[in-house]
């Protein structure tokens, strides 16, 4: 898939592709021109799975019962 174009995959389908790309550049046998390709479409799938685990961590909010019986988020706690 080109670079710019919107891609709807798993963030693990998304990972395995940045995972291979990364392998692709690493060996070194790919010409200067796909090397570019690939490393414009390796910054777009990084961006893009930043953002699935920024939404991911919003979601993964914990659920505490208030005093008063009103539900509430907390966050989670960084380690």
């Amino acid at each position: 898939m080109s670079p710019g174009k919107s891609r709807k995959q798993s963030f693990e389908a998304s990972l395995k592709r940045l995972e291979a790309i990364v392998e692709s550049l690493e060996q070194g046998t790919v010409s200067l021109d796909e090397a570019t390709e690939l490393y414009e479409e390796g910054i777009l799938l990084a961006k893009e799975c930043a953002e699935k685990l920024k939404v991911a961590e919003l979601k993964v909010k914990k659920l505490t019962k208030a005093m008063d019986g009103q539900f509430e988020t907390e966050g989670l706690k960084e380690e």
